[in-house]
């Protein structure tokens, strides 16, 4: 049976440049609306749980567009807020061979959810509807009164028994100057209210500060996230290492550490059309593992079976339904399905 599962985000517009054009080259932009709650509860709701968004959207036709998108993903409307005239919005240009992807953002912080006032949100009442809750770093980033937003629902959470998902996504360009010192108390902040937190070594080395006596990637992660779930209370804790290899194709495995034990999924390889948003494939799929009271063996090839697929198609959202990534934990592409 699914859950009532919300995210508290920023519903993002994304204007992509047509193919691996630059922007400086492309003379028409492709729009849709994205953000990591939308891309993690629009996962969530074809999954089979109840999808909600606690957002805020413009009240004017650029608020009813993405409504409409919301809608169309299968998001439940009745915890999202009208109020303000601005979305935010990013382009995108993609990457090819030695030039990585490259993401740009404006009007971020003039956006409708962040500048809603004190008032905007009925977190207690919210709550209230809900058996859990994912939130980002991303919003974490944003402004004082976001990040109070942030807490007091995640406490509202807490105070009623429910779970709170937290994903680490650090994004320096949004942190700025000695970014991770700024960020780490609103991190450790919100790692103290979590149950399922999604990081990896690279998080509690920089934003955390912790020191690792060991080297490598794989050694260090062991080392350190124990740690962090140990400090913090922590039940769950779960990330990716990512390779490139040289033909372009790349290489993800997945981890979850729970019960004092990491579980890790094969190490799959893919070619990638879309990179953006797969880590909130990712995170779709510890969340749906964890509320479906998955093995954890199972819960982390899941996870990383979804993130493989959100590689596949256009746009930030993933769009694999559950079917299709069981199908993708056993057997390999090949042959038109018919």
């Amino acid at each position: 049976m699914g859950k009532r599962v919300a995210a508290f985000g920023e519903v993002m517009m994304r204007l992509q440049a047509p193919g691996y054009d630059l922007l400086s080259q492309a003379s028409t932009l492709g729009y849709s609306f994205s953000g990591t709650g939308v891309n993690v509860i629009s996962a969530l709701a074809r999954f089979g749980h109840d999808g909600y968004l606690v957002t805020r959207l413009p009240d004017n036709p650029l608020g009813d567009a993405a409504a409409a998108n919301l809608r169309k993903l299968g998001i439940a409307q009745r915890l999202v807020v009208r109020g303000g005239s601005s979305i935010g919005m990013y382009f995108l240009e993609n990457g090819f061979g030695a030039r990585p992807s490259r993401v740009t953002y404006t009007n971020r912080l003039e956006s409708s959810f962040n500048t809603a006032p004190e008032d905007a949100y009925d977190f207690d009442g919210i709550a209230e509807q809900l058996d859990a809750v994912h939130f980002c770093g991303i919003t974490l980033a944003m402004n004082d009164m976001t990040r109070s937003h942030m807490l007091r629902f995640a406490e509202a959470m807490k105070a009623r028994g429910g779970l709170v998902a937290f994903d680490c996504n650090y994004r320096p360009s949004l942190w700025g100057e000695d970014g991770y010192g700024r960020a780490k108390p609103y991190y450790e902040q919100m790692l103290k209210l979590a149950d399922i937190v999604m990081l990896n070594e690279k998080d509690a080395l920089h934003i955390l500060g912790m020191p690792a006596r060991r080297t490598t990637r794989e050694e260090q992660l062991e080392e350190l996230v124990p740690e962090v779930a140990s400090r913090y209370g922590i039940s769950a804790a779960a990330g990716t290492h990512r390779s490139v290899n040289g033909d372009n194709t790349h290489g993800l495995r997945g981890y979850l550490y729970k019960d004092g034990s990491f579980r890790y999924s094969d190490t799959l390889t893919f070619a990638v059309y879309d990179r953006i948003g797969a880590g909130d494939a990712y995170a779709s799929g510890i969340l749906h593992g964890e509320l479906s009271g998955f093995e954890p063996e199972r819960t982390v090839r899941y996870a990383a079976a979804a993130a493989m697929l959100a590689h596949t198609t256009a746009g930030d959202t993933p769009m694999a339904s559950e079917r299709e990534i069981v199908r993708a934990m056993t057997q390999t592409s090949g042959d038109v399905e018919r």
